[in-house]
């Protein structure tokens, strides 16, 4: 019963004797600093904390503890001025007689508000313009991220000082959807803190606020396009008038010039052309058949003579004898004795 009793205390003192938790501190927009002590669990109990910069000649207790479920888990001092980050930042930490001192580095360790206000609009240059206000504006870089449709859109960083963006020849039927955030800078001690993001801008298709500034921008055009085009078609109207503009709409074709020589070619042409004009005056002729005129056997059967007549006067036609092929030898006589 005795080494119970024993083992119950030892574990009661080893509870008792739990080393306090981490601080961890946040200079919160360069105008108070932040603690909280309950990063990894719920304290079991209210501590007591103090802080403290180097320089400063009182140390006092926590002006205003930050309470969770009852329990003190942070405090919230205020910055005397926005220089003092770059100062050492002292914290002590007590519960039932332990205590917990730490220091900590602040320079890189700010973060800033949100920014405010932030609203889309459509420029006369046809592009959207982000515009947003950062209460701490100088020292400041910020980064804009605006969505398409709800879609993965894109991050861009924007230059030191500037509380604007530029979102180049938008599309006009899609839904943009548009946030800031912002950090310290380098040249002011850089921090690895951002800033929570903004309250998302909406412009659109679903915003009737772009919707007007879409069709206002139409009706504008259609009106300059109207008046300049009049403006132009009186400046014509006016040059004409007084003859100082000639607009020749189809060229004139020149009158054609023939030569002499030429026309005396197509009227030569035109008596060479009758001349080959067929003449069907002449009589005509009527043609029989030949006849073969026999010789006696006397004469030589060389070649014989045909003759054809027609039956008019003064018409005949000669056809030239045809001449037939050696004649054959007279048989020899035999002579008996």
């Amino acid at each position: 019963m005795s080494a119970l009793r024993l083992l119950l205390l030892c574990l009661t003192k080893l509870l008792l004797a739990k080393e306090l938790p981490d601080v961890k501190c946040l200079v919160v927009h360069l105008l108070y600093v932040q603690c909280h002590w309950n990063e990894l669990e719920t304290p079991s109990g209210n501590y007591t904390f103090y802080g403290w910069f180097h320089h400063d000649k009182q140390i006092s207790e926590c002006p205003r503890y930050l309470r969770e479920n009852g329990t003190n888990v942070g405090c919230s001092q205020p910055l005397a001025e926005p220089r003092q980050k770059f100062e050492d930042f002292n914290t002590k930490l007590e519960y039932r007689g332990r205590k917990r001192a730490e220091e900590h580095n602040l320079s890189d360790k700010v973060k800033l508000y949100p920014p405010v206000n932030v609203t889309i609009q459509l420029g006369s240059d046809s592009n959207l313009w982000v515009y947003w206000n950062q209460t701490a504006r100088n020292c400041v870089e910020s980064e804009v991220s605006y969505t398409i449709n709800n879609m993965e859109g894109e991050t861009t960083m924007v230059s030191p000082g500037r509380q604007n963006h530029c979102i180049n020849l938008p599309c006009s039927h899609c839904r943009y959807e548009v946030q800031v955030r912002s950090k310290m800078e380098r040249n002011c001690g850089e921090s690895k803190f951002w800033s929570d993001w903004s309250e998302p801008a909406v412009w659109g298709s679903n915003n009737s606020t772009a919707s007007d500034q879409i069709n206002s921008m139409f009706v504008w055009t259609s009106v300059l396009t109207v008046v300049g085009t009049f403006t132009l078609i009186l400046l014509v109207v006016m040059l004409l008038h007084h003859e100082r503009l000639r607009i020749i709409f189809i060229p004139v074709v020149p009158k054609p010039f023939i030569h002499r020589d030429t026309l005396d070619w197509f009227e030569n042409s035109k008596s060479l052309k009758d001349n080959f004009k067929p003449n069907y005056n002449e009589q005509a002729c009527t043609v029989r058949e030949y006849t073969q005129v026999c010789q006696s056997d006397s004469e030589s059967l060389d070649s014989f003579t045909s003759s054809v007549t027609t039956d008019q006067t003064g018409c005949s036609v000669f056809i030239p004898t045809v001449e037939s092929g050696p004649a054959p030898l007279p048989a020899p006589q035999l002579k008996i004795t």
